[in-house]
């Protein structure tokens, strides 16, 4: 089965960029992925926050129509702030406007800002979490659902809109790259998308753990995802440069916001030469014989599904076509 790659669509933007002057180019990106061979699209989501963001479901909603047959995705939709019914009927929704092409991208968050007001509180993620999957699943099989948990209730409701995809769109979590989160994941979702910065080796723990899960639950291994960080050039260190500048600038502006930043899950964010050093190890800032070589690797690896980002920050509408139009060419072919 031929690797298969996705598209991280950039919908949070410098403070002085009005994203309405950007939506054309969201939408000349998706239609260039969507000729590249590329088989899905995912926006991000944060609420509150220096850098205006899109929000992810009414965004893809918009560009639904110049994604062809791309499926159409969250990484991450912050579960736990949201009520489980309305984020069931809101991916219904998604699922309808895309013809069934919706996935369900759900992470728990980490900013405390966000939580804090929203009125939660972060100790109160996981239960919230794992809480709100089972009633969207129960709610997406369009049965009435009953369910008496201790942050949702819900008794003897059906949703008003079914989902076009039987059971409704695929869950993906978004986990921290440990043995807790692998093992979360496994159980939770039908994919893991792993975050970028896991570095190769750390890579293949976190999905023996993955794996493991899902043997010892006895449930199969649909697919196994990664995030990587990607922006192509002839000159592999014009490339380096290029990444390294747009990637830094936006890790920036991520660690002003408290995040969990101790150990290796948040490594990226504690120092310029720590985001460094993950961009070498883990990011794709390189010409096409670099890039095909580390997607080589990765698929060796196991790995089955990847999701590019080719634009942070600051990053011009050409450099990402002219790396979506060398991914097309010069890449894609090696994996098909």
């Amino acid at each position: 089965m031929p690797l298969t790659f996705g598209l991280a669509i950039m919908n949070d933007f410098p403070p002085d960029v009005v994203p309405a002057d950007r939506i054309a180019a969201m939408r000349e990106q998706v239609r260039a992925a969507s000729q590249s061979g590329i088989s899905s699209a995912w926006v991000l989501q944060h609420y509150l926050g220096g850098m205006p963001t899109l929000q992810p479901v009414p965004t893809l909603a918009a560009l639904a129509a110049d994604a062809g047959e791309m499926q159409l995705g969250t990484n991450m939709f912050i579960l736990p702030l949201r009520h489980p019914v309305e984020v069931a009927e809101e991916f219904s929704t998604l699922d309808h406007i895309t013809g069934g092409r919706a996935v369900a991208g759900f992470g728990m968050g980490y900013r405390e800002n966000e939580f804090a007001s929203f009125g939660i509180g972060l100790d109160e993620r996981v239960g919230r979490f794992e809480e709100s999957i089972a009633m969207i699943r129960d709610l997406w099989s369009g049965e009435p659902v009953t369910r008496d948990g201790e942050y949702y209730r819900i008794e003897d409701q059906s949703i008003s809109l079914r989902p076009v995809q039987p059971g409704g769109p695929e869950i993906w979590i978004g986990a921290g790259p440990h043995k807790k989160g692998a093992q979360r994941a496994a159980r939770l979702g039908d994919a893991w998308i792993v975050p970028p910065h896991v570095e190769p080796e750390r890579l293949k723990v976190v999905l023996g753990h993955y794996r493991a899960e899902k043997e010892r639950l006895g449930l199969p291994v649909k697919h196994l995802v990664v995030r990587r960080e990607l922006v192509l050039d002839r000159d592999r260190e014009r490339a380096r440069a290029i990444g390294l500048q747009a990637r830094g600038d936006v890790t920036a502006q991520y660690a002003q916001y408290n995040a969990p930043q101790q150990g290796d899950a948040y490594r990226h964010l504690q120092s310029a030469q720590s985001a460094t050093d993950v961009a070498d190890a883990s990011y794709l800032f390189t010409d096409p014989e670099g890039a095909i070589a580390a997607l080589k690797e990765l698929e060796a690896q196991g790995l089955t599904y990847i999701i590019l980002r080719m634009q942070w920050y600051g990053l011009p509408q050409e450099q990402v076509l002219a790396t979506l139009d060398m991914f097309k060419n010069d890449v894609l072919p090696a994996f098909r």
